[in-house]
């Protein structure tokens, strides 16, 4: 195994009812105002704002609103929400929601101290502080209540980027699974199918550390196994909390430990697609990326890929495996493919030229414009 170094220093109430920890947990930190990002008003219908807003209450921690934060975060709502930080003085940034309510309150907590919040995303200008952050978490599929990464998307520029900072890592998450039970199946799928491909992201980078590698292999059956049972029963709490911490746990630092650092060409090419169009789910993205990825590779190094097919599909060969997992993930109503995506032909030029702008793409492989149209076709 690899040597590394592993640190996480965020704290995770799990579990039924954990939501009305959350004003005690503010209170013992000192925390007497935040402000509270959410997106469309979801939360509102399942209970969870009323839950969050009764332990705000009880323990005195006033708060101010910011909604509106979109699927495939972008810069301009980051921007506003920081405006009203700054202007409300706040001691902390609450984030409730899935992933994209959680970067974009990571991106307005670190830019409370910086000259200029892109910039941070361009890697010219270092994090060095950030307000402390609060999770509560409504949608599984990220890992963002659990690491110090970020990403958002500046749409006039067609650019999807990702941070970095141990600043980051929020203080404290709450993932009450409970609360998932009246999400839509696709939402729940696009969910699975984000944390699955963090998991592949680093899962072929080496084949040395068996530790690392067991615990995904079983990261990924159990998250397959429980998106099958929720699509049946969309309320089977077993399944929802064993769903909701193997994704915490495929982006925690866990499922990386000795891989190198994994691969994640996967996801600066999905990155691309969600930057042409806003509408596509990353998840699904993703589901749609990996598998057309996974086939060019294993034509060069089919061997990189038969621990992953004996393991998890119980298979000799990486071909018939790649193709089972397209088979799962079109079993779940997911887009197996760039038309389904409502990509045309004609978009894939485009598409690549914006995948190039963010190079080095992979570490097993350096993806060259030829190997990206190779496998755009593949996906397509």
């Amino acid at each position: 195994m690899n040597p590394f170094s592993f640190y996480n220093p965020t704290k995770v109430h799990f579990g039924g009812g954990t939501i009305r920890m959350l004003g005690k947990e503010l209170n013992e930190a000192g925390i007497g105002k935040v402000i509270l990002v959410a997106g469309s008003g979801s939360i509102k219908k399942n209970n969870v704002y009323h839950q969050v807003t009764d332990t705000l209450g009880k323990y005195k921690i006033k708060w101010i609103e910011a909604w509106g934060v979109r699927p495939n975060p972008e810069l301009p709502k980051a921007l506003e929400i920081l405006e009203l930080a700054r202007k409300e003085k706040v001691d902390a940034i609450l984030a409730v929601g899935g992933g994209s309510v959680i970067d974009t309150s990571k991106a307005v907590a670190a830019g409370f101290y910086l000259n200029n919040l892109w910039d941070a995303f361009l890697g010219k200008e270092q994090i060095t502080n950030a307000l402390p952050i609060y999770t509560v978490l409504t949608l599984s599929a990220t890992g963002s209540e659990m690491n110090a990464n970020a990403v958002l998307s500046k749409p006039d520029a067609h650019m999807k980027l990702g941070v970095f900072s141990p600043y980051l890592y929020p203080k404290l998450s709450i993932i009450d699974p409970t609360v998932q039970c009246s999400l839509p199946f696709a939402q729940t799928v696009n969910g699975a199918l984000d944390a699955m491909a963090h998991i592949l992201e680093y899962q072929f980078a080496d084949d040395t550390p068996h530790v690392t590698l067991a615990i995904n292999e079983a990261l990924l059956k159990t998250i397959m196994a429980c998106t099958d049972n929720l699509k049946t029963n969309p309320c089977d709490i077993v399944s929802r909390g064993n769903l909701a911490w193997s994704a915490t746990l495929a982006l925690n630092g866990i499922s990386g430990i000795g891989l190198k650092g994994g691969d994640w060409a996967c996801h600066q090419i999905e990155h691309a697609l969600s930057a042409f169009n806003p509408n596509i789910a990353h998840g699904e993205g993703l589901g749609v990326i990996f598998p057309a990825w996974m086939e060019y590779m294993s034509e060069k190094d089919p061997c990189r890929f038969q621990r992953w097919a004996r393991n998890v599909w119980d298979l000799d060969s990486p071909i018939p495996a790649i193709k089972r997992f397209r088979e799962k993930i079109c079993s779940w109503g997911a887009a197996t493919s760039l038309r389904d995506l409502c990509i045309k032909e004609s978009n894939l030029q485009q598409i690549l030229d914006l995948i190039m702008k963010n190079q080095p793409i992979g570490a097993i492989s350096k993806f060259t414009a030829v190997d990206i149209q190779a496998l755009l076709m593949l996906a397509f």
